[in-house]
C-alpha cells in the first residue's frame, strides 16, 4: 500500500490528511494516510491571546479518526528525503522510522526568542503550553505582594498578535484586580521598534488602532525595545525603567525548524519555495503547507504565516499529493481574496479587504465577524466523517 505521511497536526496538517483521504477516495484507490504529531489536540492558536486558552483544542482523533487516518504521536527529528524515510521519537523514547510515498511538511511556525538578560522572565502565547502559563500567571498576580507594577503588563511587538493581546489585556487585569480593590493599578505598555503602531498592518486600518490604543489607555513606547529584564521591572533601550509583574513576547515568527531537513531554497522566514500545487522546489514527493511553505496567493504577494491562508492551502497539499501518487488531476492554489479581522479587545475589531488592508468593517459588526472566526469558522466538524470529508473539499474559508 502506498504511503501518505503528513507531518504537523496544526490546521495546515490536519486539512491536508484529510484533503487526501478525500482524494484517495474519490479517485476508489486505497492509500494509507499518517499524520504525525506531538501533540494530541489541534491546538486553536489565533485564540491563544484570550482567557482560558487550555480549551481552545480540538481533539485530533475526533477529525482524524472518523475518516481513517493514522494518528502516530511522537516528535519528528529527522527527514531523509533520499531515503524517503522519517524518523521521530514517541513520548516513552522509542524511536521510530516512517517511510513515506509521498511527503506534506506542515510543522508550522514558532515564535523567535529574546535573548537579552532575563528573557527567562518573559513570557509569550506562542503554544498551548506557554499561553497557559501566561493565564496562570495573571490569575496569580493577586498573591504578590503590593508593588508598583503588579498590574501593570508590558507587550513587546505592536503587530497583529501583539495589538489583540494588548488590547484585551486591561480588561483581563481589570477584572483580577478588581476583585481585590486595586484596579486603579492596571496598566498596560505596548513596545515597538517601529515608530508607528502596527507597521506590517499598514496604513489602512491604523486611524482605527490609534483609537482603540487611545480608549483603551494604553501607553505607547514606540522606536524601542526591551534591553533586559527582571521579575519586576524592564529596562527599555531608552534606558526607561518600567516596573511590571508581566512581560509578553511576541514579536518575530519562523517557520519551523525541520524545514532545514528539506535541501530547499527557503525565504527569510525559513519557509519553503514551493510551485503553485505546494510542490517543494527541486525536491521530489515533498510538498509544504501553512506556516512552513512560501507560495503565491495573488500576484506580488505571497501567503502569509496565518489560520486564513493555512486551511486552504492544507486542504490544496493534501489533494495534490494524492494526485502525484495516483495520476490525477492536480489543483494549483488559489485563496480567498486577502483580508484581516484584528481584535481590539473591548474597543471592538477592525476588517480589512486586500493586501492594502481598506477598512471594510469596524465596531460591533466587526466584533461580530471576529467572534464568528474565532469560536465557528476556524474549527473543523468533528466525529462525522462525512463532514469531515465534505469540508475538506471546500477550499475556500467562506
Amino acid at each position: 500500500m502506498k504511503d501518505i505521511l503528513v507531518i504537523g497536526g496544526g490546521f495546515a496538517g490536519v486539512w491536508s490528511a484529510a484533503g487526501a483521504v478525500r482524494a484517495t477516495r474519490e479517485a476508489g484507490e486505497a492509500v494509507r494516510v499518517t499524520l504525525v504529531s506531538g501533540g494530541d489536540d489541534l491546538v486553536v492558536r489565533p485564540r491563544l491571546y484570550e482567557e482560558d486558552p487550555e480549551t481552545m483544542r480540538v481533539p485530533l482523533d475526533r477529525v482524524l479518526g472518523p475518516i481513517g487516518v493514522r494518528r502516530v504521536a511522537a516528535t519528528v527529528t529527522a527527514i531523509d528525503t533520499g531515503a524517503r524515510t522519517v524518523r521521530a521519537v514517541e513520548r516513552a523514547g522509542e524511536e521510530l522510522t516512517l517511510p513515506y510515498d509521498k511527503l506534506v511538511l506542515a510543522a508550522g511556525s514558532r515564535l523567535v526568542r529574546p535573548d537579552f538578560p532575563g528573557a527567562q522572565n518573559v513570557f509569550d502565547i506562542d503554544t498551548m503550553s506557554a499561553a497557559a502559563e501566561f493565564d496562570h500567571h495573571l490569575r496569580r498576580l493577586p498573591r504578590r505582594a503590593p508593588s508598583p507594577g503588579r498590574y501593570t503588563a508590558v507587550v513587546v511587538g505592536a503587530g497583529f498578535t501583539g495589538l489583540e493581546i494588548a488590547t484585551g489585556l486591561g480588561e483581563r487585569l481589570r477584572k483580577i484586580a478588581d476583585a481585590h480593590g486595586a484596579g486603579e493599578e492596571v496598566r498596560v505598555v505596548l513596545v515597538d521598534r517601529a515608530d508607528v503602531i502596527g507597521p506590517e498592518l499598514g496604513a489602512g486600518p491604523r486611524p482605527q488602532i490609534d483609537d482603540a490604543v487611545d480608549e483603551l489607555k494604553i501607553e505607547r513606547r514606540l522606536g524601542r525595545t526591551v534591553v533586559s529584564a527582571t521579575l519586576d521591572e524592564v529596562t527599555l533601550s531608552s534606558g526607561e525603567v518600567i516596573p511590571t509583574a508581566t512581560v509578553v513576547w511576541t514579536a518575530g515568527m519562523v517557520a519551523s525548524a525541520l524545514t532545514a531537513q528539506i535541501p530547499g531554497e527557503r525565504d527569510r522566514l525559513g519557509r519553503l519555495s514551493v510551485d503553485a500545487f505546494l510542490r517543494v522546489t527541486g525536491v521530489p514527493d515533498v510538498y509544504a503547507a501553512g506556516d512552513t511553505a512560501s507560495v503565491l496567493a495573488e500576484e506580488g504577494h505571497y501567503a502569509t504565516q496565518s489560520c486564513q491562508h493555512a486551511q486552504p492551502m492544507g486542504k490544496f497539499a493534501g489533494h495534490n499529493v494524492a494526485a502525484d501518487l495516483l495520476g490525477t488531476d492536480p489543483l494549483p492554489f488559489g485563496p480567498d481574496p486577502y483580508g484581516t479581522c484584528l481584535d481590539l479587545g473591548p474597543a471592538g475589531a477592525v476588517v480589512t479587504e486586500g493586501w492594502d488592508r481598506t477598512v471594510l468593517m469596524t465596531g460591533e459588526d466587526a466584533k461580530t465577524m471576529k467572534r464568528n472566526i474565532n469560536t465557528l469558522w476556524i474549527y473543523p466538524p468533528v466525529d462525522d466523517p462525512e463532514q469531515i470529508l465534505a469540508q475538506a473539499g471546500r477550499f475556500s474559508n467562506l
